[in-house]
């Protein structure tokens, strides 16, 4: 039978350092929980079930692996230390899984690369234990690796247990294993707690193997950065900033031009087509979609948003849940709120504004408009100052303009209304009640000229 392997991530912990409400591992990075980053990492390396340790807030990290049947959950109501955590995984690991690998839920860098690296070495040497390790000009607070003649390890010794000449051991523990699975059930039950912190370590269970006279090995890791672990805001930032610049390099070695990539943001999940323009400032978020051809301009927010080829969305504009077809104009300084749709050559100038509105193909609204609640036929012309008033109070009400209507500057459609087809909305307009097709509607009160009335004022 196939060496199965199973992983164990650890996310019991609340993390007080971050000085948050919320559980350091539910705190978003480039996109998703910190959490999410080791656990997809984990999968991607060959990884076929992932049990997490969850206590604080677990209903948060329960909720958002819900429905995903390879992921199971572990509870540590006490956080009595990370042997204890891995102790309380065992009975809900997959009984087929020969390998375990353990790893933390706060180290979002590690990539699925050097999981797989990790794995094969393991699996090539046919080692009881494998350590991932690091090499750190100032290693302070990390677990040292102390390694035998042979060059196996040995022990690893917390900073707070550590020896003089222990602390001067440059390469350190990095948090991530890779275990024989009958061993690490029988080494889990006989950790005992007699240390600095009165904590059950994983580390001793390092000591049983070699102890035993079996084989623990380091694998040690190319870039020391992908073991930082995230313990405060600062270290967050930093993580998220290493996560974008290689979210971005892919993104850019597929033919997405970034005009400053270090000043662009984009998500994890986030796809965009090739010969794109990405200008500084810009944010990208969520699941959006980005065509072929397209130019985001500088400081544009976009967010779950669908876009099609050709697309321009100039500076300044904020864009959610908006699907745009291709060859639009949007900008600058326009908002798309939920709900919005634009069909092919349709134009939204600077300060429009629309929500839960359909746009028929070559319509446009140039400037300092509110379309919200309509439906709009095709080559409709949106003038200056144009508002939909769909709330009255109490319940929100459609308006709906037909094909090849003009509507002048200044004009209240007051929903629930209808202006048919071919018809002309005169400036200044408040409509109220329906528009036949092929009419002019116009509603202004009387213009009065009083002759000489200012220099009777005077």
């Amino acid at each position: 039978m196939a060496n199965k392997m199973a992983a164990i991530v650890l996310a019991a912990g609340m993390g007080t350092r971050m000085k948050s409400g919320l559980v350091k591992v539910m705190h978003t990075v480039a996109g998703a929980p910190m959490i999410a980053w080791p656990v997809a990492a984990a999968f991607d390396s060959g990884v076929e079930r992932c049990v997490l340790v969850v206590g604080h807030q677990q209903e948060k990290v329960r909720e958002y692996f819900s429905g995903r049947d390879e992921v199971s959950f572990a509870e540590q109501s006490e956080q009595l230390g990370t042997g204890h955590a891995v102790r309380c995984a065992m009975p809900a690991l997959d009984t087929a899984a020969q390998t375990v690998m353990i790893l933390c839920g706060d180290t979002p860098l590690l990539t699925a690369a050097t999981l797989r690296g990790m794995l094969e070495r393991h699996r090539e040497t046919g080692a009881c234990v494998t350590v991932m390790t690091a090499t750190f000009a100032d290693p302070f607070g990390y677990g040292r690796i102390v390694k035998g003649e042979g060059g196996g390890i040995v022990a690893i010794t917390e900073e707070k247990d550590a020896s003089p000449q222990e602390r001067d051991i440059d390469e350190v523990n990095a948090g991530v294993y890779c275990v024989d699975r009958a061993f690490l059930e029988q080494a889990v039950g006989r950790l005992t707690n007699d240390n600095a912190q009165g904590e059950y370590y994983l580390t001793d269970v390092v000591r049983q193997a070699a102890a035993q006279g079996l084989d623990c090995l380091a694998y040690r890791v190319g870039d020391a950065q992908e073991i930082s672990g995230v313990n405060d805001r600062v270290q967050m930032a930093e993580a998220a900033r290493v996560l974008r610049e290689r979210i971005n390099r892919e993104l850019m070695l597929s033919g997405v031009t970034m005009i400053d990539p270090a000043a662009v943001y984009i998500d994890l999940g986030v796809r965009i087509g090739r010969d794109t323009v990405i200008h500084p400032g810009a944010t990208i978020k969520g699941k959006t979609v980005i065509g072929e051809h397209c130019e985001i301009g500088q400081g544009a927010l976009i967010k779950d948003c669908s876009i099609g080829d050709a697309v321009v969305v100039k500076a300044g504009s904020v864009m959610e849940q908006a699907v745009v077809r291709d060859e639009v104009a949007i900008g600058p300084m326009a908002h798309l709120r939920p709900g919005t749709e634009l069909s092919p050559h349709v134009k939204i100038g600077n300060f429009v504004e629309t929500k839960k509105a359909f746009m028929g193909e070559g319509s446009k609204a140039s400037h300092l408009t509110y379309l919200g609640d309509a439906t709009i036929g095709r080559d409709v012309n949106i003038g200056c100052g144009t508002i939909t008033c769909n709330y009255d109070g109490v319940k929100k009400h459609q308006t709906i303009i037909e094909d090849d209507v003009f509507v002048g500057s200044d004009v209240q459609l007051v929903a629930p209304v209808k202006v048919g087809r071919n018809s002309l909305i005169a400036a200044g307009t408040t409509v109220t009640m329906d528009v036949p097709p092929d009419s002019l509607a116009i509603a202004r009160a009387p213009q009065v000229n009083k002759e000489g009335w200012k220099l009777r004022k005077k």
